[in-house]
């Protein structure tokens, strides 16, 4: 039978935000195409009263659809009250508290899922754990990151993801390190799995990279690094560019936006590199692949990752990374023919590791076979693995 699952996630894409939350979207429309599920999507968004590009991100939380169909899935977009400074104590109440006539509605059309499918540990999945408890349904929580590798710091937040921990029917991390650190903070380890995400090998996928750069406008010849990722300090854009001036034939694209933007052109140019980095901008997911093929290598030096994507989309596209070695990427770079982990989060260090990268070689052709084993085969089908465990008669709470 099929299996009716109710997905509950603020990091979902939409119509303004396109690649926000892009791999919650990706993994589900992967586990849909086994036909053993149905879902609905509840999204929630911060309330803002005015939309429009003067604002920044505030603006595309007012643009947000209240609600939309997106690749056959249907998706709302309730709007919750989240207050400077105290908001992180109260946003799991008000998620929960916006979201729930939207899971009226649902059921009221008839969808009465079997379980909650949520995604982020804090707020959204503390916030789903208080609709499941209300209606007697069964959840899983899936940690990205972040929800587990720094909220966790915060007293009243460690708490409740324990709380909640103890409260859903089973954890989901995207790496075993993240699994590790729930498991460190005390929860069951008997419910704790760990489903990586995969990489779609079609819309990844190697192309000539002579015809890449030609395609972008690029330098036929010489060194060209890429770094994909919002331009904030965490992704560690910073450290690629202050390496620059030691690897003085490079060229270094940023693909993304972000509130550091104006930073790093500043110190592009402090440093006089300035006319070798391109912000390039936003890309739309499905035009990413002629940027890594036209890199020789990725950078990503983040302080903090779960599971990348970033890096198994560059593999795909037959180019290897070089990478801090935090979290779950020494899981994702795993291999030579993978990439570089870099020893220190420097500008040395990285280029210590784009040497050690040249010094063994550069082989497209193996990275892209290294990046084939992360097909999302294997992760839709422990996750309809798991949840046909769960699914079955469970009493309604009175409401």
């Amino acid at each position: 039978m099929v299996i009716r699952t109710l997905l509950f996630s603020s990091l979902y894409p939409s119509a303004v935000r396109p690649s926000h939350g892009i791999f919650v979207e990706t993994r589900l429309r992967e586990l849909l195409k086994t036909g053993a599920v149905e879902t609905r999507v509840i999204a929630p968004v911060p309330w803002f009263p005015l939309a429009g590009e003067r604002f920044g991100e505030y603006g595309q939380f007012a643009a947000t659809p209240r609600e939309d169909t997106r690749h056959g899935i249907a998706v709302q977009y309730p709007r919750y009250l989240l207050l400077p400074k105290v908001g992180m104590n109260m946003a799991p109440a008000s998620i929960a508290r916006a979201a729930w006539p939207a899971v009226q509605r649902l059921l009221a059309q008839g969808f009465d899922f079997d379980l909650i499918d949520a995604h982020y540990y804090y707020p959204d999945a503390v916030a789903a754990a208080i609709i499941a408890r209300r209606l007697g349904k069964p959840f899983v929580v899936t940690a990205r990151g972040t929800d587990l590798n720094l909220i966790p710091d915060y007293p009243k937040a460690r708490r409740r993801i324990l709380e909640t921990a103890d409260q859903a029917a089973a954890s989901i991390g995207v790496c075993k390190a993240l699994m590790d650190k729930l498991a460190q903070l005390g929860a069951d380890p008997a419910k704790l799995h760990v489903l990586r995400n995969g990489v779609d090998l079609q819309r990844f996928r190697s192309e000539p990279m002579a015809d890449a750069r030609t395609r972008l406008g690029l330098p036929a010849g010489g060194t060209m690094l890429l770094a994909v990722g919002h331009l904030i300090e965490r992704k560690g854009q910073r450290i690629a560019i202050e390496a620059l001036p030691q690897l003085p034939q490079a060229l270094l694209c940023l693909v993304g936006r972000g509130p550091d933007e104006a930073a790093l052109k500043a110190l592009a140019k402090r440093l006089g590199v300035h006319d070798r980095v391109r912000l390039v901008g936003a890309v739309d997911n499905a035009e990413l692949r002629w940027w890594y093929s036209a890199a020789d290598a990725s950078l990503l030096c983040s302080s903090r990752e779960g599971w990348a994507n970033v890096l198994l989309e560059s593999m795909a596209c037959g180019t290897p990374v070089l990478a801090t070695d935090i979290w779950g990427t020494p899981e994702v770079v795993a291999a030579p023919e993978a990439g570089v982990l870099m020893e220190e989060r420097t500008a040395v260090a990285l280029v210590s590791a784009w040497h050690r990268l040249c010094s063994n070689g550069i082989r497209r052709v193996e990275t892209r076979r290294y990046a084939e084993q992360y097909s999302w085969g294997s992760t839709s089908h422990g996750q309809l693995a798991l949840f046909r465990q769960l699914k079955g008669p469970s009493e309604r709470a009175v409401q």
